[in-house]
This record gives C-alpha cells, sequence and structure tokens, in this order.
C-alpha cells in the first residue's frame, strides 16, 4: 500500500513511518520540519519539505497518488493555541482541510487522523472517558481537532472517503523533544539531565493518561485496514499524576532536587483519562509498554543525545 503520513518527520510521525515500512508498505512523507527533524527521515522513505496548508501539497499528491492517508502534522501546544488562536486554526483547520481536499480530489480510498484524547474533551465529569461523551474543549487545539473531526466524517458523507479517527492521549518516548513546550516526560528528563528543578504544574497534582509512542505507532497500523468510520482512544486506562512521573524519573536518574510546584496554565485541565475499551474491540489494540519501562527508554534516548 502506498502511504501518505504528513508530520512523518516529528516525534510520533517517524515511529509511524518506520512501523509502516517494516510491514512492507511504501510510505510518502510530507513535513515542513517546523518541529520534525531530516534525521528522523527513514531512507527507504520519499520526503517532501512541504507545508499541508500551501498548494505544493496539492503537487505531491498528484507525484504520488497515495492510496491512504494518515494525518499526523499539526499545532500541538495547548499553550500556543491559546495566545494565537488564528495560528493554530491555520494549521489545524484549515492545513487539515487542505489534506482532506486532497484525498477526495486524488483518490485516496481512506485518511486515518490524530484527535486528541484529552483537550478534546475538555475537563469530564466521568473517567475514564468513553468516546460517547460529549466533548467540551476548554481550548482552541482541542476546539481545532474537534472541528476536524466533523470535516472528516463530512468527507466520509460526501466524497466517500473512508477514515479512522484516533484520539490519542499523553503520548512519550524516544525522539519526543526535551526543549518543547508539550510532552512533559521528556521536557522533565531534560532537566532533571541538566541538574535544573523542574516546574510541575497544578501543583504536581494534574491526572494525564500517559501511552508509550510505540504502541500509538502499532495501532495506527492496526487502523489501516480496520476501524473503518469509528473514532476511538488510544489511552492507557489509567490516570497519573505529574508528581508521579516526577518521582519514577527521580529514581531512574537519582536525580537529588524536590520540584517546583505551579497553578495550571491557561487552557490546561486538571484531570483527563480515557477508556481503551473500543481501541480494544475495534483494533484488537492494547498498549504493551509499561510506564516504566517506557520512561527508562525515553531516559536512554535523551542521554544518548
Amino acid at each position: 500500500m502506498r502511504i501518505l503520513v504528513t508530520g512523518g518527520a516529528g516525534f510520533i510521525g517517524s515511529h509511524v513511518v518506520d512501523t509502516y515500512l517494516a510491514q512492507g508498505h511504501e510510505v510518502v512523507i510530507v513535513d515542513n520540519l517546523s518541529t520534525g527533524s531530516r534525521d528522523f527521515v527513514h531512507p527507504k522513505a520519499a520526503f517532501y519539505e512541504t507545508d499541508i496548508r500551501t498548494p505544493g501539497l496539492a503537487e505531491v499528491f498528484e507525484a504520488e497518488k497515495p492510496e491512504l492517508v494518515t494525518h499526523l502534522a499539526a499545532q500541538i501546544d495547548v499553550r500556543r493555541s491559546v495566545e494565537d488562536p488564528a495560528y493554530d486554526a491555520e494549521v489545524n483547520i484549515l492545513g487539515s482541510i487542505n489534506v482532506l481536499q486532497n484525498c477526495a480530489k486524488h483518490g485516496a480510498r481512506k485518511i486515518i487522523f490524530s484527535s486528541t484524547g484529552g483537550a478534546v474533551y475538555g475537563e469530564p465529569d466521568q473517567l475514564p472517558v468513553t468516546e460517547d461523551y460529549v466533548p467540551k474543549p476548554l481550548c482552541h487545539y482541542g476546539a481545532a481537532k474537534l472541528s476536524v473531526e466533523q470535516y472528516v466524517h463530512l468527507y466520509r458523507h460526501l466524497y466517500n472517503l473512508d477514515y479512522t479517527v484516533l484520539r490519542f492521549t499523553n503520548v512519550y518516548g524516544p525522539r519526543q523533544s526535551p526543549h518543547g513546550e508539550a510532552g512533559v516526560c521528556s521536557i522533565l528528563i531534560g532537566q532533571m539531565l541538566a541538574g535544573k528543578q523542574p516546574t510541575l504544574f497544578g501543583f504536581g497534582e494534574a491526572v494525564r493518561d500517559y501511552v508509550y509512542v510505540g504502541d500509538i505507532a502499532r495501532a495506527a497500523a492496526l487502523a489501516l485496514n480496520e476501524g473503518g468510520g469509528e473514532v476511538m482512544n488510544l489511552s492507557s486506562g489509567v490516570g497519573t499524576t505529574v508528581r508521579e512521573i516526577f518521582d519514577i524519573l527521580k529514581e531512574i536518574l537519582n536525580f537529588p532536587h524536590a520540584p517546583i510546584l505551579r497553578d495550571l496554565r491557561p487552557g490546561e485541565i486538571q484531570r483527563i483519562y480515557a477508556s481503551r475499551e473500543k481501541a480494544a474491540s475495534v483494533l484488537g489494540w492494547v498498549p504493551e509498554v509499561s510506564l516504566r519501562e517506557g520512561l527508562e527508554r525515553t531516559v536512554q534516548y535523551i542521554q544518548g543525545q
């Protein structure tokens, strides 16, 4: 199968590309390298340094004629979405519409869309949150992702473009930047390796749902042939506080200092973790890498940089 992966030079996207190639698929990568890295581009993949918002995307579709598109390119920083909602919408909504238009025009069979299993729900009053819970985003990033879910459904109705929507919770693992604005696990590791005293927002009690990137890539491979017309969480199903993450890393790294505790920042929520039952039923997927093992792998990767 010929698959186009937007954001395929990024943290999650590069792992998805590696998994697709290992299964014998032909892969085409589109990435503007704003947060991705040329070092993450697999040598067996075709690579186009192109922005999903531009007419250059149509040229890639015309040249490569992908059968399926996995759409991962996005603006993922919740804080930036609050500070600059127009930019967030430009990338996450208008860019996604451009991807969908090209899927329809150039005959792609299906799109796999990466949504969010955290920001789309807001602050739910039931945990673990299931896919039938009415989404109530509390930040522009979540609102944009939810909007694109509706566009994806619309394109199925209008153009017979099949889809699977995967709502990722907090993804972590190798290749995630310790210097970015998103990815608390890698950020904490980077700060602790540098001997800096980390800041835990939500006073360390903010609850999130952490999933290892390799498990996410495996689900994206399962979704190539399963889950048509479905929306599902990719989650651990377990809530973990930021303080628990810090304590595991403190033990792994033998870190001597206590954290700084601060309140949540605008757009952030206090508690979220999601049910994984639908993904287990529809895709046959459950996460395989434990939190401690995943954190140990992430530490080893960052130490090796």
